[in-house]
């Protein structure tokens, strides 16, 4: 008889009582962690105004419990005459003597829509270790972008766009994305919508130059143009 698996956390006191378990076990290895342990850092923006780096994934789970997380269809599965959907998994083949060798991939964006974003990669032989190692890089890759309202046609003043227009590139992907007012949306890959509601951002213009079916490099390229907000002007 099979032993029966252990059901997921649904509600939100199962999801808060799983979190406290998870870092309840936690036994920080860094400097930092062993600070925000002791509650000496209550705020992830402190870290970041300090320069700090994030080198344990707890770190941003103790700090930001609202962190929620997308998976990027980079993939698509097997279809007739080359066609297929699209998927999270990315599946390529190495030929060996014992026969091929499938390796998995995905990609991960993780935000709390308040101005956090990460972006993580993972690859393994199975899905399920795939996914943790991009949940885990994304985690560490958490960065903090600016937001504003930098469109002529609005005044509000509000957070709710980019302050300024700003550009990323990425292999051929080159993208622009551009201050919008409120109420236009988001204009842009249904795919790279992803990053920007988990950025904080509700209203923005975007344009994309190149090769934009390699959603690797569109995805890079939009984080790539979110950390130029950062910049002093």
């Amino acid at each position: 008889m099979r032993p029966r698996r252990k059901r997921r956390p649904e509600t939100l006191e199962e999801k808060r009582e799983a979190r406290e378990r998870y870092l309840g076990s936690w036994s920080p290895r860094t400097q930092l962690g062993k600070q925000i342990l002791k509650n000496e850092i209550k705020d992830i923006d402190q870290i970041f105004d300090s320069n700090f780096k994030i080198l344990e994934p707890e770190i941003v789970d103790s700090l930001l419990p609202g962190l929620e997380m997308e998976l990027i269809n980079i993939g698509q599965s097997k279809g007739k005459f080359g066609g297929g959907k699209r998927r999270v998994w990315r599946q390529t083949q190495k030929k060996t003597a014992e026969g091929n060798v499938p390796t998995f991939a995905c990609m991960v964006i993780v935000g709390d829509k308040n101005g956090h974003i990460g972006m993580g990669y993972g690859r393994a032989k199975e899905t399920l270790p795939a996914k943790q190692k991009a949940i885990r890089q994304a985690k560490l890759n958490l960065i903090k972008i600016r937001r504003g309202c930098g469109s002529f046609e609005c005044t509000c003043g509000e957070q709710h766009s980019i302050p300024f227009k700003v550009e990323g590139k990425v292999g051929s992907v080159r993208v622009l994305l551009m201050p919008a007012p409120r109420g236009t949306g988001l204009v842009a890959d249904k795919e790279c919508q992803k990053v920007l509601k988990l950025a904080g951002i509700k209203d923005i213009y975007t344009r994309s130059f190149g090769q934009t079916r390699t959603k690797i490099n569109m995805i890079k390229a939009y984080i790539e143009a979110l950390k130029k907000l950062n910049e002093v002007i």
